[in-house]
């Protein structure tokens, strides 16, 4: 039986299919003999590579500081904090046994680090001059998502970083909270292309534990929502049962404020979902890891001379640090290789032949836009820095477009039901602010409230749930 090589369905007509068929044959990941589980391959892990260093440089020139934290956490720790406990408990994944004996204490396999790391805080801070630790980790979290499951989106381990911060007061814990908010903002906005959302998320919705969460969403190209980043203000609530205390510039012992904040590799599914087409793959030129894939055309008796120009075409770019690479297998043909890397979603190919080596030029192929044109030599690396601005560029403005199109609203339960079947994303309406309504809503439409905007447009009317009067504005969305 011959594999079928190439996406072989359209992502308008079946968008699930289309969605694992990129991620499968992209080579970006692949299931794991564990259900819920899955590999992310050298592609993939090259793209989180990138994306790991932009924002470590980015929390390093805040003053953050990287470490490790073991994955193991005994249950002591994370019943130490009620609700967190609670909130987590039915995703953890136990360890009982260290071969064939029990073991003293159930071990939980780290969900999310706070406990781990706030055992050690309590150790670590004793008084101002401590303030403020700030600490980040690049590590993976298991969650037992066995019932639901979508590469790189919802698995049972997952690749993250995670942050956790301690603060002398409130103001200092709500500036940081902010902050990183931004920093995952830029990220996200100037580098995946990905327009976002922003505001909190209501205390149903917030981070188990926390006083408030922040948090950035935005909407796939099937109209769900999908939550981009959070960044969680803890208060006292981890710090008082942990015993992280300090005494201040008075000798007067407080409780530490906190914060924590993470993003994961589900931003790579992100990128697939919103900015793929029917081809595969469209990757951002600021996070893709190979921005530019020459291809050398070429017959059996210029094979030679070809490739070595391919060569240092491939070296004149690399010098001016575009990440480039040569298509020269001669096991493909030519007509392969083009589909090959737009299935991969590289955003700029240049062919050259024999042909292109006589009249000094090259063409180029841009991956978003399917233009085509020539260059001469000389022009190439100001062309290419040139063209890769403008794929970028233009792969926002398409998603900001998509993202404003799918911002719609209602007023009543019926309207709200009517545009999230109909057209899906993001519906702005009206809410009292109780649970109940809240619960309701998502009873009738299986919407939750994704989020609450920091900058409301005030086109405030009746509750949507129960008709009182005195609202705020919401977003509801059907989400991943």
């Amino acid at each position: 039986m011959t594999k079928e090589i190439g996406i072989t369905v359209k992502k308008s007509n079946d968008f699930s299919d289309w969605y694992t068929q990129c991620v499968l044959k992209s080579s970006i990941a692949d299931y794991s003999p564990s259900k819920g589980f899955i590999i992310l391959r050298p592609y993939g892990y090259a793209i989180w590579e990138i994306i790991r260093e932009i924002l470590d440089d980015e929390l390093r020139k805040t003053g953050h500081k990287n470490g490790f934290l073991p994955v193991l956490i005994p249950e002591s720790l994370l019943t130490k904090e009620k609700d967190h406990f609670d909130g987590f408990m039915p995703e953890v994944f136990w360890v009982t046994k260290s071969g064939d004996n029990d073991l003293g204490e159930k071990l939980a396999v780290r969900p999310t680090s706070e406990t781990i790391a706030y055992s050690m805080f309590s150790k670590w801070i004793s008084s101002y001059r401590d303030l403020p630790l700030k600490m980040n980790f690049w590590n993976s979290a298991l969650r037992a998502e066995i019932k639901s499951t979508k590469p790189l989106i919802r698995n049972s381990e997952f690749l993250w970083q995670e942050g956790h911060t301690a603060h002398k007061d409130e103001n200092e814990a709500d500036e940081e909270v902010r902050l990183i908010l931004d920093i995952y903002k830029n990220l996200i906005e100037q580098y995946l292309a990905l327009p976002t959302l922003s505001g909190f998320k209501t205390d149903k919705e917030k981070f188990v534990g926390a006083k408030y969460t922040t948090c950035l969403e935005s909407v796939m190209a099937d109209g769900k929502a999908l939550q981009m980043a959070t960044s969680h203000h803890l208060g006292q609530n981890f710090s008082k049962p942990f015993e992280i205390k300090f005494l201040n510039k008075d000798t007067v012992e407080q409780y530490v404020w906190q914060t924590s904040w993470g993003i994961s590799w589900r931003v790579i599914g992100a990128i697939i979902m919103v900015h793929g087409d029917d081809k595969g793959l469209i990757l951002p030129p600021k996070i893709s890891p190979t921005q530019v894939i020459i291809v050398p055309i070429y017959k059996d008796d210029s094979k030679t001379v070809v490739k070595q120009k391919a060569y240092e075409l491939e070296q004149k770019l690399k010098d001016s640090k575009i990440r480039t690479q040569t298509d020269d297998r001669d096991e493909y043909t030519s007509g392969w290789k083009f589909n090959d890397w737009e299935m991969k979603g590289v955003p700029l190919r240049v062919n050259v032949g024999l042909r292109d080596i006589k009249e000094n030029q090259v063409e180029l192929i841009r991956r978003d836009t399917k233009e085509r044109f020539y260059v001469t030599e000389k022009e190439l690396v100001n062309q290419t820095l040139s063209t890769l601005e403008k794929i970028q560029s233009n792969m926002f403005d398409r998603a900001k477009i998509h993202l404003q199109e799918n911002i719609r609203s209602a007023a009543t339960l019926e309207e709200l039901l009517s545009v999230l079947d109909t057209s899906g994303g993001f519906v702005a309406c009206s809410w009292c602010g109780k649970r109940e309504c809240e619960d309701l809503v998502k009873e009738k439409t299986t919407a939750d409230i994704r989020i609450v905007p920091f900058n409301p447009k005030n086109n405030i009317s009746s509750c949507i749930g129960c008709g009182k009067q005195e609202t705020i504005e919401v977003y509801f969305g059907r989400a991943y």
